[in-house]
């Protein structure tokens, strides 16, 4: 069941709970797709504070998706249209989050003068992805904490968001 989104641009207030989500969608969401010994490796709970995240959050055009005044995602997206992070908490799952997050993403991108979105999409996101037009372009093994998981490399071309210009 699709919900209400609003999606304003990250604060550093939002450092703890856009930590959360992160966690969240790790270790529940994408735990079906992964192994114990990966989704440690990506999550590294125990490695992260809400001080260093909001340093990174900060340091990347980042936005927060709320429902109900809540954090339920987040995402970014660089000048050049790369979004190196989406993630959506696990009780907001396929309720339309992320694709408002992806909407604001391709208009952010575009505003900067990217012809071209993206991603290095999990196997849990892949398809989300290419429901909204992404392509696979290569099959990655990243290795985070030294523990091989497969992700892949995926793009969709942008045009003039529609309702500007």
């Amino acid at each position: 069941m699709a919900q209400h989104v609003e999606i304003r641009r990250y604060r550093s207030e939002d450092a703890g709970a856009t930590l959360a989500v992160f966690l969240d969608a790790v270790t529940v969401t994408a735990a079906a797709d992964y192994s114990p010994e990966q989704i440690s490796a990506w999550a590294r709970p125990q490695q992260r504070n809400s001080h260093a995240w909001n340093r990174e959050m900060s340091d990347r055009n980042s936005y927060v998706a709320l429902v109900d005044g809540a954090v339920t995602g987040f995402s970014d997206v660089t000048a050049t249209g790369h979004i190196h992070m989406m993630f959506v908490s696990s009780r907001h799952a396929r309720r339309g989050v992320a694709s408002a997050l992806l909407g604001r993403m391709e208009t952010e991108a575009w505003t900067t003068g990217a012809t071209a979105l993206s991603a290095d999409a999990s196997i849990t996101a892949r398809p989300f992805f290419a429901h909204h037009g992404f392509v696979v372009v290569a099959e990655q093994i990243p290795a985070p904490a030294g523990v091989p998981m497969t992700n892949f490399h995926m793009v969709k071309d942008i045009h003039e968001p529609r309702g500007q210009g």
